[in-house]
């Protein structure tokens, strides 16, 4: 059986694992646990030594993603499993995530139903990604932006330098699965409410989180954004050119800047298509 590491990147997280760290040992006995303590000022360490779990602490906060990569770095097992430490995952749902791997795919994910999402707003943008991925890569995409996820650490750890420090390590590692062709698995889960204040900002990380719409594409296949943008472009070009000539029967700038601006986009993506090809090989 493969070694597994559970990581769990935690901010003043005391509260949720102090009931938390004890029932992940009593599950998995012979699993690393890692809390990677993102400048926590509470007793999140205090927390952790009494559990017996071993905790990276950072002396400033850098962000949930920055905690992933540390922990993904540090860890020494085969398999990690990846899972918040506010409380809102159930470690009984670990085994269900690694029975998927052992079917042959390389990453599983807790896939939350809408009951599980944090508020109406969260619950309707993360639809909209969701359907968004799954038009992008041409497979369901159940839950997008799910934290819970267990991954073979070796596929994992080639994506490294793709995530960001942020919040949204998850799309960027489950679009980055998708388009290296590693196989993907969903499994249903009930998500709790978290334990304590959340450290999401509406305002300021809903504007990050937009542009997690471009990051889809971007990462996945650039010219599936640009090429459908090009056309609009083109298609105005060609409308204002039909009215112009109807009523005074001439070309005017506009048509003209709107079909340079159609070309101009396009070859954008064309030349971003090619970048990501090369962000994705492998060489060896």
């Amino acid at each position: 059986m493969d070694r597994i590491s559970i990581i769990l990147p935690a901010k003043n997280e005391a509260a949720a694992l102090a009931g938390l760290l004890p029932r992940l040992r009593g599950l998995y006995p012979q699993a690393e646990i890692l809390v990677v303590d993102d400048g926590s000022t509470d007793a999140t360490r205090q927390v952790c030594a009494e559990a017996g779990v071993r905790c990276l602490s950072s002396p400033y906060a850098m962000g949930n993603g920055a905690a992933i990569k540390r922990g993904a770095r540090a860890a020494t097992g085969e398999v990690l499993v990846f899972m918040d430490g506010d409380g809102q995952h159930d470690p009984a749902d670990v085994a269900r995530l690694l029975a998927k791997l052992e079917e042959g795919y390389d990453m599983a994910v807790g896939a939350r139903d809408w009951g599980s999402q944090a508020g109406v707003g969260r619950g309707v943008a993360n639809t909209f990604y969701n359907w968004l991925a799954s038009r992008m890569t041409g497979h369901p995409v159940a839950d997008l932006t799910s934290g819970f996820r267990a991954v073979r650490a070796d596929k994992f750890r080639e994506f490294l330098y793709l995530l960001p420090n942020g919040f949204s390590y998850p799309t960027t590692c489950t679009m980055a699965f998708f388009r290296s062709a590693y196989p993907v698995a969903y499994v249903p889960i009930k998500a709790a409410a978290r334990v304590g204040k959340s450290h999401i900002r509406p305002f300021k990380d809903g504007l990050r989180f937009l542009l997690i719409i471009f990051k889809i594409a971007t990462l996945y296949s650039p010219l599936k954004l640009f090429a459908p943008a090009a056309l609009v472009f083109f298609l105005l070009g060609c409308l204002n050119y039909a009215i112009t000539f109807l009523h005074s029967g001439r070309l005017t700038n506009m048509s003209t800047l709107l079909w340079s601006a159609a070309v101009i986009v396009f070859l954008i993506g064309l030349v971003s298509e090619q970048i990501t090809m090369l962000m994705y090989r492998r060489d060896g």
